[in-house]
C-alpha cells in the first residue's frame, strides 16, 4: 500500500480495533467466560479516541489536503454549519428503523456514580464525537476512500472529484459502519456533496462536528442514549 494511504487509514483502524476488542469482551462475558460489570465496558471507551488522536497528532504532517484556512471562507462555512444541522435533524426525526440492525444500547453515563467520574466520561464522549471522530472519519472516508475508489493511486485524484461509483460505494460503506445504516448512508451522501461543492476537507470536518455536537446536546437533554 502507498506510503500516503496508511496515515489516513491508521487512526480509523485503531478506533475500530478497540471497538472490536470491546465486542469480543462482551461476547466472552455473555458466554460466562469472563465476569465483567457493565460499566467496565464503558471504561474502555476512552481508549478509542485516545488511540485515534495519538495517531492523528503523530501523522498530522501527512494530511496536506486538510487546510484549516478554508474555514475563513464564510459562505462555505455557513453552508457547512447548516448542512451539519440538517443531517442532525434528519438523523433524529426520520424513521431509520428499517436500516437498523437492533436498537443500540448507546452510551449511558448514568452507569457511573454521580460526580466527577460521570462528568469526565461525558466530557470524553462529547469531545471524542465533536473533535476526534469528525477529523478521523473525514480523513478516512472523504479524503482517502472516495479517491481510492476512483484510482488506487488516490493521491493523484484531486480532492472533491465526483464519480457515481465513488459516491454510492463510499456512502454505502459509511452507512454500514454505523448502527443506523440508512441514516449513515444519508450522512455519507450529505458530507460527500459538501466535499464536491467546496473541495474542502476542513468544511466536511466542520459539518460532521456540528452534527455530532447537536446530537450530543440532544442526547444529554433527552436521555435517548441509543443515539449515542
Amino acid at each position: 500500500m502507498q506510503d500516503k494511504a496508511w496515515p489516513r487509514i491508521l487512526p480509523f483502524a485503531l478506533f475500530m480495533a478497540i471497538i472490536g476488542l470491546e465486542e469480543s469482551l462482551i461476547f466472552l462475558d455473555n458466554r460466562g467466560w469472563l465476569d465483567l460489570q457493565g460499566f467496565a465496558f464503558d471504561l474502555l471507551y476512552p481508549l478509542r479516541p485516545l488511540a485515534a488522536l495519538t495517531a492523528l497528532l503523530l501523522l498530522y504532517r501527512a494530511y496536506t489536503e486538510l487546510q484549516w484556512i478554508d474555514l475563513t471562507k464564510w459562505g462555505q462555512t455557513l453552508l457547512s454549519v447548516c448542512l451539519g444541522l440538517l443531517v442532525f435533524v434528519l438523523w433524529i426525526n426520520m424513521d431509520w428503523t428499517i436500516g437498523a440492525m437492533t436498537e443500540p444500547p448507546g452510551f449511558n453515563p448514568h452507569v457511573f456514580p454521580e460526580g466527577p467520574q460521570r462528568w469526565l466520561m461525558i466530557a470524553i464522549r462529547v469531545s471524542s464525537a465533536v473533535i476526534v471522530v469528525p477529523i478521523m472519519e473525514e480523513i478516512f472516508w472523504r479524503s482517502f476512500l472516495l479517491r481510492y475508489i476512483i484510482n488506487s493511486s488516490f493521491s493523484k485524484v484531486p480532492l472533491g472529484t465526483f464519480t457515481w461509483p465513488s459516491l454510492l460505494i463510499g456512502s454505502l460503506l459509511f452507512g454500514l459502519a454505523h448502527h443506523f445504516i440508512l441514516a449513515g448512508i444519508m450522512a455519507g451522501i450529505a458530507y460527500a456533496w459538501l466535499l464536491y461543492r467546496t473541495k474542502s476537507l476542513a468544511q466536511c470536518i466542520l459539518a460532521h462536528a456540528v452534527t455530532n455536537l447537536a446530537l450530543a446536546i440532544y442526547v444529554l437533554r433527552t436521555e435517548q442514549w441509543f443515539f449515542w
